[in-house]
């Protein structure tokens, strides 16, 4: 357990040597999303369910639409619960995969594979280069096919296994790291949250709705009730929300104002504060 430990210890520091590459990757997800296209993680194995848990939890959170971030595992939805022999190796079935997405320039491929040579990521690679698209790979090797293959590379030195090859411990440990920050800053600048709160949250259930309740009440400083009259005034949007308690306007034009700043709340709260309503 000690030596599990101690070498998992060495992860985040891996994974901060690799913060300028994350960075270059969150800049051009947002530019691939503002431009109307899409952020497609590639994966096989445990990459790839990484990278489908990692998608999937970002409509909930932030309240995004399930195409901006998305995933593709070799051997498909099966593969997320069970182990299909041979699809990490099928380069042929990687094409075909992506091939229904109708890639463009203005997506982003970004593959996931700790050795940076699974021959059905790294094919994905190829064929959204091919088709214009930008690529992104995640990688625990250096100098690996897929670096070679991709525009930006994030590759956290974490070394070898305690149980040589068992890529889901030591090595998945970062690609976790790294997607969360991939995800998390790019939802950042796209202006789905609001300083720290998850101000898109969809208030789906109970508890996202008690959740949206509480972000509304340390926001705008008010007590239960009136939090709970807001949520509902503006229809479960938090932003909406916020705008119409912020300035007492209706939901129409609270809509009518986030739609003018992209859905950007900061820039709507910022030009109240400078007098420009």
């Amino acid at each position: 357990m000690k030596i599990i430990n101690a070498e998992d210890a060495q992860v985040a520091n891996a994974v901060a040597a690799a913060i300028p590459e994350i960075a270059s990757v969150v800049d051009q997800a947002a530019q691939s999303i503002r431009a109307g296209g899409r952020v497609i993680y590639v994966g096989a194995g445990t990459s790839g369910r990484l990278a489908v848990i990692d998608s999937t939890e970002c409509p909930p959170t932030y309240g995004s639409p399930p195409e901006w971030l998305q995933a593709v595992m070799a051997g498909g939805a099966r593969a997320f619960t069970h182990a299909v022999e041979g699809s990490e190796d099928n380069r042929e079935k990687a094409a075909a995969d992506l091939k229904p997405k109708k890639l463009t320039k203005n997506d982003l491929v970004i593959g996931i594979a700790a050795s940076g040579s699974t021959p059905y990521t790294h094919a994905a690679l190829e064929f959204a280069k091919s088709k214009g698209a930008a690529t992104a790979a995640v990688v625990c090797v250096e100098d690996s096919p897929m670096s070679k293959a991709a525009d930006i590379t994030v590759y956290t030195a974490v070394g070898p296994e305690v149980v040589t090859g068992s890529t889901r411990m030591k090595a998945g440990t970062p690609q976790k790291l790294v997607l969360n920050m991939i995800s998390t800053a790019t939802m950042i600048k796209l202006g789905m949250t609001y300083s720290n709160w998850m101000i898109n949250v969809s208030m789906t259930n109970r508890k996202l709705r008690e959740r949206g309740t509480h972000i509304l009440q340390e926001i705008m400083g008010v007590k239960a009730d009136e939090a709970a009259r807001l949520v509902e005034a503006s229809g479960a949007n938090l932003k909406v929300a916020v705008v119409m308690g912020a300035t007492g306007c209706t939901r129409q034009e609270a809509e009518t104002r986030l739609a003018e700043a992209n859905g950007h709340l900061r820039t709507v709260i910022s030009h109240l504060g400078s007098g420009r309503e």
